[in-house]
């Protein structure tokens, strides 16, 4: 049982350590460069995190802050015309509007 609890954990806190607060300065950004593949936003910052859905280029997000995760940059966006559906990106793949 430890084994199932103990992942769980560690991601909810590093989600949650990540997550911005009512203070978090937040930016606008923009997918660029997913090309026909559509940048997938994931449920953690990382590839072993379930995939939530694919952005196109040109989707509006709300950037709340990034991470580095075994080498690579994870930022925390929602989608600017759905607020209520968020997850992490590659930073690779935003560009500031």
């Amino acid at each position: 049982m430890h084994r199932i609890i103990a992942p769980a954990v560690l991601a909810a806190l590093l989600v949650a350590g990540c997550a911005g607060g009512p203070g978090s300065p937040s930016t606008r950004a923009v997918v660029q460069g997913a090309g026909a593949e559509l940048l997938k936003l994931r449920a953690g910052p990382g590839l072993g995190f379930n995939v939530i859905l694919g952005l196109p280029d040109g989707t509006a997000l709300v950037q709340r802050g990034c991470v580095t995760e075994v080498g690579q940059r994870w930022c925390r966006v929602s989608l600017e015309r759905a607020p209520n559906i968020s997850g992490y990106v590659s930073a690779d793949y935003l560009s500031s509007r």
